[in-house]
């Protein structure tokens, strides 16, 4: 679920819609959520669905740890890639906003934190845009991505949090809160890849 500051609104041909704050959302607020209503989807439930249904899922949904494609039921599978995101994870089924975002502002992710299969050109507008999206990004960035997400993680009980009742896993994001060495890490979300590739799926803080 999509933070309920947010709307759907066109941002440019070459990008297509996007999901813009209609509010200041501060950093460390939870911006989307991993909820009932979201549909995981398997390779083999994926190839059985109509080639239409396919594309569908090809441009909106990502890849998570266990190799599922999960399909957002709500505006949040419009949020576009950046390489410079105001939005990442730390090792929980939510992003939260790793700085403070504007009224008007895009909400972005990177997307090379959600397990890509191959390298695609990336016109971003950023300006650190990598140019091209690697599926080794996930390993390279991982220590880049943790810092940011890691500092706005120990916010999140400072600033108001409407998605709070949506999450999957408040024990344990309770705990971590309280003890910081039970802060998962980014990579958790990794699924193991193979091949020339291949690295640990979860590493250390670094």
């Amino acid at each position: 679920m999509i933070h309920p500051h947010t709307e759907l609104r066109f941002i440019r041909p070459e990008i297509g819609w996007g999901v813009v704050a209609t509010r200041p959302i501060p950093r460390g607020t939870i911006t989307w959520a991993l909820d009932p209503l979201d549909r995981c989807l398997t390779d083999a439930e994926l190839a059985a669905l109509p080639a239409f249904a396919q594309r569908q899922l090809e441009t909106y949904s990502y890849v998570d740890r266990r190799g599922l494609h999960v399909l957002c039921w709500d505006h949040a599978r419009f949020v576009n890639h950046s390489c410079d995101a105001n939005c990442l994870s730390v090792g929980y089924e939510f992003e939260l906003a790793v700085r403070d975002i504007a009224a008007g502002e895009e909400l972005t992710d990177d997307y090379g934190t959600l397990n890509l299969t191959e390298a695609f050109p990336c016109s971003c507008g950023a300006a650190r845009c990598r140019g091209t999206l690697l599926p080794a990004d996930k390993f390279t960035l991982a220590p880049h991505w943790n810092a940011l997400a890691r500092d706005a993680f120990f916010l999140l009980r400072s600033v108001p949090q409407p998605l709070w009742e949506v999450l999957l896993e408040k024990d344990e994001i309770a705990a971590a809160l309280a003890d910081p060495a039970r802060l998962r890490p980014i990579q958790t979300h990794f699924a193991p890849a193979t091949g020339p590739q291949a690295a640990p799926a979860v590493a250390a803080w670094r």
